[in-house]
């Protein structure tokens, strides 16, 4: 028994060695083919392991994109980072050599924010999943990068608390920080901004920093500059965040979902507007125009009436529910609404919300092949109506029938999808232009140019038209004192 354990083993060490030796060979190949030395390869598995490190070309392709319709720019090595640890020795390697960095989450944004435009090194946090810690009675949380939004939600089932923020795809939480993403919910539990207590971010030179300070999850703090709300948003451009603090809340008593129909986009907008100014506690408040509902009840399997519509979500105690939701049907049927559909069954919420969520992908399916452009302004509640409808009247204008409007209307953030071939070089500057003059609309009427999706490598003239040059050199500034070399996720946020 012994000597056949025995050879087992040595069998299993052997098959193992012999792996390993056929994965570094197959790394350093690629390296010589991406023009990566081998001794930075060799570095790299010192660091992280010979497992979690690739140079293989249909890697590197996936981690040179997200969702985004910008053509894909492969990093020349990808690593898989399983600790803080591994994160910081890569950061000061990388930072040593002058070798541009890439943080990498789940891949799911929408400007083309991994895209490694200079070369370098991909650093996939996928693999740091732990939970670190789940405070209930406090109403925090602790988790590594690589724990995304539904796991976090799907861990939290049994404790009668929820993490909200929810931009639509399975996107890692350390990524939504670093986008500062919000999404459906937003209109009742603010963006990531609002609910991130503390994070921990490695530095370019590898240094560990906690940015309300170790250990801290308190709900305030005076204490010295706000770093936490400094990395929130920064895109990956002055550090990698391994571990985030994060707000939690309640699950509501009850929750109900509607859906109610228009005969035009202004009206759905005026109605959504009155809702909000009456000072109705709603969780959500979703608007599609047309071609999203036909889209929806193509790919989701719906039957609503394809027209200009809200989605609804009301939260609360039952007592409360029937009211307001109530309040909110005199109010739409006011502007011209009708066909109220009611869903209080949790599968048939779920179902109605998946469909919003899908959204993307029902499109794409509209035209197969083609690739999301989307907008991402955002105004004052006050300026919605205007800013969809000129926006609306510009499209039609252009001629341009591939184009889709969703929005969180509950906090003035809206999103037009254009479907693009990519090849098509006219139609892509059609779309661009497009895509500049409803920007151009939401910055006249006080808003922005990105509500929720990043600057990344697609907006960086729009922040530099609505930032200004003096913000842009405080930005820049900041950008060097903390990255001095300019490794992190180069091009990205700025012209270089």
């Amino acid at each position: 028994m012994y000597c056949k354990t025995l050879f087992q083993t040595i069998c299993r060490q052997t098959h193992r060695l012999y792996h390993r030796s056929v994965a570094y060979n197959a790394n350093t190949q690629a390296a010589t083919k991406a023009k990566i030395p081998d001794r930075f390869v060799q570095a790299v598995i010192d660091i992280v392991g010979n497992e979690n490190v690739s140079t293989t070309d249909a890697v590197r392709e996936q981690h040179g994109h997200d969702e985004s319709y910008h053509v894909t720019s492969p990093p020349d090595i990808v690593a898989f980072a399983e600790n803080t640890d591994h994160v910081s020795q890569v950061a000061r390697l990388c930072n040593n050599h002058e070798v541009p960095l890439i943080p990498f989450g789940s891949g799911t944004g929408l400007e083309g924010g991994i895209n490694a435009l200079k070369g370098g090194l991909c650093l996939d946090l996928s693999k740091m999943k732990k939970i670190v810690s789940v405070n209930a009675e406090d109403f925090d949380c602790t988790v590594e990068a690589g724990v995304t939004r539904v796991t976090l939600n799907n861990y939290l089932r049994d404790t009668g608390l929820t993490f909200p923020i929810d931009p639509g795809a399975d996107a890692s939480l350390c990524g939504m920080c670093a986008t500062s993403a919000s999404g459906t919910n937003a209109v009742r539990y603010g963006t990531m901004r609002e609910n991130v207590l503390n994070m921990e971010v490695v530095l370019p030179d590898g240094r560990v920093i906690h940015t309300a300070g170790k250990g801290r999850r308190t709900k305030k703090t005076s204490a010295g500059y706000n770093l936490t709300n400094m990395f929130v948003g920064s895109e990956g451009t002055l550090g990698i965040i391994t571990q985030a603090t994060l707000r939690l809340h309640g699950i509501p008593e009850a929750t109900i979902s509607a859906v109610c129909s228009f005969n035009s986009v202004q009206e759905a907008v005026d109605s959504t507007v009155q809702i909000l100014q009456m000072g109705i506690s709603i969780a959500r408040i979703e608007f599609l125009d047309e071609v999203s509902v036909d889209a929806c009840n193509r790919y989701s399997k719906l039957d609503m009436k394809v027209a200009p519509s809200l989605f609804f979500e009301f939260t609360g105690s039952s007592d409360t529910l029937d009211k307001q939701a109530e309040v909110v049907k005199d109010i739409a049927s006011m502007n011209g609404g009708s066909e109220f559909k009611w869903a209080s069954d949790p599968e048939e919420r779920n179902h109605l919300w998946k469909a919003r969520h899908d959204i993307l992908y029902a499109c794409m399916a509209l035209r197969p092949g083609s690739k999301p452009y989307s907008t991402d302004v955002c105004v004052p509640i006050s300026n919605l109506p205007e800013v969809i409808v000129r926006s609306k009247e510009a499209i039609q204008k252009a001629g341009v029938i591939d184009a889709s409007m969703v929005g969180h209307v509950g906090d003035g953030n809206f999103h037009t999808l254009f479907l693009i071939n990519t090849e098509n070089k006219k139609e892509v500057k059609l779309v661009q232009s497009l895509a500049d003059t409803i920007a151009t609309i939401a910055m006249e009427l006080d808003g922005t140019c990105t509500g929720e999706h990043g600057i990344g490598m697609g907006k960086r003239g729009l922040l530099q038209r609505e930032i200004g040059d003096t913000g842009m050199e405080v930005m820049r500034q900041l950008k060097k004192t903390f990255d001095p070399k300019g490794i992190m996720n180069p091009g990205k946020v700025f012209f270089e």
